[in-house]
């Protein structure tokens, strides 16, 4: 089939690839639009893999304030040039990470970040849950492994539904990013206060320390 440079156009409006990499999805999907759009995200997504590695020591580090104040965040996203941080695409997926930490509340970037005692007693939590729940024995273990894998979508960032779109995750999102731009990109770190968070807390700590001196 003839690919016209109306369908590569057409693929490249819908996907934001470039014109080369749209023409190569066509030919290779035999003019199918569809078929083309996948064949762009998993070349994408492969050739973030590819990109992994690489040093990425620029970027942003940006700020969110939600609710009149009452959330905010602070991220930094590197990438590897000072003028790939400049894309405005790639100001975006920062401002919708940041978006992201406000709305969702991760706890970490990726899993690996997670200390191992906060795994283990995770995983005590879930392996007494099953267990009390009546669950055999020889299904335990395998119940514990699903919910430390929902544990991980829950409090990694990386891991977690996108919230403009459910259907892929943030890691999958950046992913996707850096087919486009070409360059690696790294969420680094994350800080998020919610306006009272804690409060309650420490002065309840104050009110014991005050009556333990009453005491004495």
């Amino acid at each position: 089939m003839q690919i016209t440079a109306q369908m590569v156009k057409e693929l490249r409006d819908m996907t934001g690839a470039g014109m080369m990499d749209c023409k190569k999805a066509l030919q290779a999907s035999e003019g199918d639009m569809e078929k083309a759009v996948k064949w762009l995200r998993e070349n994408d997504l492969a050739a973030a893999d590819k990109k992994a590695g690489r040093i990425a020591a620029e970027g942003i580090v940006d700020s969110y304030i939600h609710e009149g104040g009452r959330i905010g965040v602070l991220i930094e996203v590197n990438i590897e040039t000072d003028f790939a941080a400049k894309n405005d695409e790639f100001k975006a997926l920062v401002r919708d990470m940041a978006m992201q930490v406000a709305a969702m509340n991760p706890l970490y970037v990726k899993r690996e970040d997670i200390p191992e005692d906060v795994i283990e007693h995770e995983r005590e939590i879930a392996r007494v849950q099953a267990i009390k729940s009546g669950k055999p024995e020889k299904i335990v273990e395998k119940i514990v492994d699903g919910r430390i894998e929902k544990y991980y979508q829950e409090v990694c960032l990386l891991e977690q539904a996108y919230i403009r779109d459910d259907s892929k995750t943030c890691e999958k999102l950046i992913k996707e990013m850096i087919g486009k731009i070409g360059e690696n990109i790294q969420v680094r770190r994350f800080v998020r206060y919610e306006m009272g968070e804690g409060l309650e807390k420490k002065n309840e700590d104050f009110a014991q320390e005050v009556a333990a001196q009453f005491n004495k």
